[in-house]
């Protein structure tokens, strides 16, 4: 869904590309920080599993087919 007008979007790319590179970088950066820091905070809720497990499974887990997944699991709960 995107109801973001054109002339709007327009305007906030250009103030993105506005900032500097390292600007730019930093703000990836803490978007990342703030959803893992609630990705962390939703599986405290989850009861059995690693908590690595959990939140490798969350971010990862459509990526891999489960023999992949069943090769990669024992080695993250083995750290």
């Amino acid at each position: 869904m995107n109801d973001t007008l054109p002339e709007i979007e327009i305007m906030y790319r250009e103030m993105l590309m506005a900032r500097s590179g390292e600007e730019r970088f930093r703000m990836g950066l803490e978007m990342f920080e703030m959803a893992r820091a609630m990705m962390l905070a939703g599986l405290k809720n989850d009861r059995g599993k690693d908590s690595r497990e959990r939140a490798f499974l969350r971010l990862y887990g459509d990526d891999f087919s489960k023999e992949e997944l069943s090769r990669i699991i024992p080695r993250i709960n083995a750290d």
